[in-house]
């Protein structure tokens, strides 16, 4: 995957987190049951060495696993998180093999309700001057 737009979609499809990295599986739902994937891996976790040294990582995996444990018509993506780089290669397999299986688990239409933002702005909490039934000053 290469285009922001399927980043986007995928991030409203199921989610696996892990200790070293997020999955995210959105099938696609158009007949073709290719398996595709994507990884992200932002400034935060670290400089250029740090998060190409960690895509390559994800890019192994990706390849030896999907084939087996993916879900067909689907786009994975996998969002390094700031411990994934130290964790031992066998341990982020085995998380990745567990994330499959989890996401494979839920059904389709089974995405998490997660609380959506609100484009309002917080409600301000009213001083003790402001509150009704209490006097100020005494």
């Amino acid at each position: 995957m290469s285009r922001r737009a399927d980043f986007l979609a995928a991030n409203r499809g199921r989610r696996a987190p892990m200790p070293g990295f997020v999955l995210l599986v959105r099938e696609r739902s158009d007949g073709d049951p290719a398996m595709r994937y994507g990884i992200t891996v932002t400034k935060k976790i670290g400089g250029a060495v740090i998060r190409n040294r960690m895509k390559r990582r994800f890019r192994v995996l990706a390849r030896e696993l999907l084939p087996v444990h993916g879900v067909p018509g689907a786009d994975h993506v996998l969002i390094g998180r700031e411990g994934g780089i130290e964790r031992d290669f066998t341990l982020l397999r085995a998380e990745l093999e567990k994330a499959l299986l989890k996401v494979m688990a839920r059904p389709v239409g089974d995405a998490p309700n997660r609380p959506r933002r609100s484009s309002k702005g917080k409600k301000g909490i009213s001083s003790a001057s402001e509150r009704p039934g209490q006097e100020s000053g005494q």
